[in-house]
């Protein structure tokens, strides 16, 4: 027997030694190609094998195989031409020296200059990335918004549940404080600051990256970055020939196909992509039909080394059901059929017909010139326009409360409501009740351009001028006189007593102006471990109100109303190794107020005290980054002062309630551990502390003559900040089952979600309740991607399934009387589970 475990051991080792004298250790650098920076994550696998690593801090990989022979390494990584590398495995070391992978794009560098696309341990902000192969893995179903679940501080809900009815907030802040750049563009609407996700439903098709800085973010640009900067950035064009197909299917009859093609970078300079989809259903929630449609054209041309145009065009036109749900409760639900339950539609003629019915078409069409002047400095100027048309329907009339129409299903009477306007009309009186769309088009054309001087080896200046123009033109208009012959319109004084019929304007019709020019500079240091850098901006913003209705032809133009607003930031990051980082930022901003607050009463008398809103804030972080193992942690801290409120007082006066001021503070932290090429964890946490600092008392009221009339008071101090939870949390994971088959879950937390509210009611001393603190809830995600090769075609097969073990929880509510579930309003259910599935054919 000991003869027999000393040849066992003997044949072991004689194995052992055989193994190590075969195998054979590849190494390499793999480096951007334009910049020379290192790419970090990038796979680097011996073809047809499980055999690979990835890139580490510094973009370097090594493999040790047992295999011999000839073998084929592929390297790649998101976003770049992956390169092959030919082979033979002989025992003896192989080093490929650098590796540079190229750009799979035509301009994109050019276009994370102007987007201020913020760069990994040296830009010294919170940043989440989603590049597009998340995007196509995991959106599904869900609403472009919330495919940014998942990042730390933000809280992304469908509301309403119609087709682009989403909202975001980041770090408890609203749209209207956040900015939304596409190709480093500002979106936000220049009267409101709010974004409409239904404008860019499409736009996920063509999306390369969407990168999320949180708090006052990179950008350089005057925008209203309170929260953050959600940067997106569209395809270019791609740099090589081909194109793909897909068709995708989905819950409650969801139907899209989609078509891209490119020509790749032909011989005349010339490059062209083109992309566009259809995509239609029946909606989740009751009564929620859509059709949505999403075109993008890039045409590239490279004139000379140093000079290049980008032609860009995209759009999303759509019209999709809604449901507002003024004053839906919980116990409505209940007694409707649950979550499902819409209650602003009914039947007219036997079909459906929607109370509430979004449509728009919001196109951006730009020029882009990149101009490389010499080899330190660079010009990349972006001009473009937007036009915007569309609005939503609703009821107007006499007869506007839709519950005298209810019937006993809860649904709408629309038939009833017609019947009446027949007898009316009968008697030679126009219709009582109609349906009436709210129209916002708008004319949108502006300019940024950004200089760039590398001044030093290590300081470079950049500075630009953000020039815009806008144009909104507001008003209501007869859609369906709803069996009647017309509609009197008593709110023109130019036409008294009008008799409307469908397409004349009723209700209101007023414009607004809006002309806004900024600057900006900023100093950026960059040397060994240390990155630092200084900006400021300054905006000149002025507005103008024409009203058509309320005035006669000579009076309808309004002052001029001018704010000067300005901020002033900075920030360094210091790389204390190879792995850890550290970085520290902070700023003040003074913020124009938005249009709403110069003219708070709907009419031309502009309110002269209105204020600039003021923002002073400061973030801590650190960062780890290893081959397997990614993690940051950010403690941030802002105060808003003075936000801009309003109210109005006996239908007369205009309270001017300044002095509101609140505090977001909180810590985030994030992560991700990639064991190996097959397998990847991540999680995060976000912890916040959002609330009202402080009560206003007596609060004077004046009338047209500067007399005090009344006052007012606001009880608020304390309260947390409602509608968004101020805890998240998620965890996650993808795996590759099999060669080209990869399945990720998520699980998602939210908490400490207390319903919206507006501050300004809350005037009694002795009601200092929080608002009604929703149920906390947890939602879990799967997706599956399966890749391979019809002929020679690489196909994709995608199936997602959210909120998989069909979880029922609340996501928005508005507060109500008494703070608790029975008294809220305007509740909203998220969505139950929901499905779709998808193939992608390339070619």
């Amino acid at each position: 027997m000991k003869k027999f475990y000393l040849l066992l051991l003997t044949t072991l080792i004689s194995f052992s030694t055989f193994a190590q004298e075969v195998s054979t250790l590849i190494k390499g650098i793999v480096i951007d190609n334009d910049t020379k920076d290192p790419v970090i994550g990038a796979t680097v696998v011996i073809d047809g094998t499980t055999t690979g690593s990835i890139t580490n801090f510094n973009g370097e990989f090594a493999i040790r195989t047992q295999q011999q022979g000839p073998k084929k390494v592929i390297i790649s990584f998101v976003g770049y031409k992956s390169i092959e590398k030919e082979v033979n495995l002989t025992g003896e070391e192989v080093s490929f020296g650098e590796l540079k992978l190229a750009s799979d794009a035509i301009g994109l560098n050019e276009v994370e200059v102007i987007a201020s696309v913020a760069i990994d341990r040296k830009t010294p902000v919170a940043v989440s990335t989603i590049n597009p192969e998340s995007i196509e893995t995991k959106l599904g179903t869900k609403e472009f918004p919330e495919i940014l679940k998942s990042t730390p501080g933000v809280y992304a809900t469908k509301q309403g549940g119609g087709y682009g009815d989403s909202r975001i907030n980041l770090r408890g802040f609203s749209s209207a404080n956040i900015a939304v750049m596409i190709n480093g563009v500002p979106v936000n609407d220049m009267e409101n600051g709010s974004v409409y996700w239904s404008n860019w439903a499409g736009l996920s098709d063509v999306t390369r990256s969407m990168q999320v800085q949180r708090g006052l973010g990179a950008s350089k640009v005057a925008v209203p970055s309170i929260g953050g900067t959600i940067n997106i950035l569209t395809k270019t064009t791609d740099a090589d020939k081909g194109g793909n197909v897909y068709y995708g299917i989905g819950n409650d009859g969801r139907e899209k196909i989609g078509l891209t093609l490119s020509t790749g970078k032909m011989d005349n300079g010339f490059a062209v992509t083109f992309s566009g989809s259809r995509t239609t259903g029946q909606g989740f929630v009751d009564a929620t039909s859509f059709e949505g449609y999403s075109y993008f054209l890039n045409v590239s041309k490279e004139i000379n080394k140093n000079h290049m145009l980008s032609f860009t065009a995209f759009g999303a036109p759509q019209t999709h059901g809604q449901r507002n749900g003024y004053n839906q409760g919980i116990e409505d639900y209940q007694k409707n059929g649950g979550i499902r339950y819409n209650p602003d539609w009914g039947y007219l003629d036997g079909q459906e017909y929607n109370l509430f019915t979004n449509f728009y078409h919001k196109p951006q069409i730009s020029l882009n010139h990149y101009w490389t002047i010499n080899e330190k400095s660079n010009l990349s100027t972006s001009a473009y326009v937007s036009i915007g048309q569309g609005g939503g329907t609703g009821f107007l009339g006499t007869s506007k409360d839709t519950e005298a129409y209810r019937r006993a299903d809860g649904q709408i009477d629309f038939e009833k409501i017609r019947d009446e306007n027949v007898a009316l009309a009968e008697q030679g009186l126009g219709s009582e009740t109609i349906l009436r769309s709210s129209n916002n088009n708008h004319t949108w054309v502006g300019a940024l351009s950004v200089y760039d001087n590398k001044l030093t080896d290590y300081l470079t200046f950049m500075g630009g001028l953000d020039v815009r123009y806008y144009y909104g033109e507001h008003y209501r208009q007869v859609e369906d006189l709803l069996g009647g012959e017309y509609f009197l319109n008593t709110s023109n004084v130019n036409i008294p007593n009008q008799k409307a019929v469908v397409g004349d304007k009723v209700a209101y019709h007023n414009d607004g102006e809006v002309y806004w020019l900024g600057g900006f500079g900023q100093l950026e240091y960059s040397k060994d471990r240390l990155s630092a850098f200084v900006s400021a901006a300054v905006s000149q913003t002025t507005y103008v109100r024409y009203d058509f209705f309320n005035y006669t032809p000579e009076n309808q133009k309004s002052d001029n109303y001018n704010f000067l607003g300005y901020s002033a930031k900075g920030g360094v990051n210091y790389n204390l190794t190879d792995n850890h980082n550290v970085f520290f930022n902070t700023g003040y901003i003074s913020r124009a107020p938005f249009f709403r607050s110069v003219f708070p009463n709907y009419t031309n008398d502009g309110n002269k005290d209105a204020e600039n809103e003021k923002i002073l804030s400061f973030e801590l972080g650190y960062g780890y980054r290893s081959a397997k193992f990614n993690a940051n942690v950010n403690i941030y801290h802002t105060q808003w002062k003075d936000r801009s409120f309003t109210r109005t007082v006996n239908q007369d006066f205009t309270a001017n309630l300044l002095g509101v001021n609140a505090t977001h503070q909180g810590i985030e932290v994030d992560a991700k551990y990639k064991v190996n090429h097959k397998l990847s964890f991540y999680g995060m946490l976000s912890v916040g502390d959002w609330r009202w600092d402080n009560d206003l008392n007596n609060v004077p009221i004046y009338d047209q003559n500067n007399q005090v009339v009344d006052s007012v008071n606001v009880f608020i101090k304390d309260l947390h900040v409602g509608n968004s939870a101020q805890t998240t949390a998620a965890l996650g994971f993808d795996y590759e089952l099999v060669k080209g088959l990869k399945l990720g879950v998520d699980y998602n937390f939210f908490g400490n979600n207390y319903a919206d509210f507006d501050p300004t009611r809350r005037n009694d001393s002795e009601d200092r309740s929080e608002a009604w603190k929703m149920e906390d809830f947890n939602v879990v995600d799967i997706n599956i991607r399966y890749k391979f090769q019809i002929g020679k075609l690489n196909s994709t097969l995608y199936g997602n399934v959210d909120n998989l073990f069909d979880v029922e929880y609340i996501t928005d509510a508005q507060d109500g009387a008494d703070h608790t579930a029975q008294s809220a309003t305007r509740v909203y259910y998220g969505l139950g589970r929901t499905w779709n599935m998808g193939m992608k054919l390339n070619f």
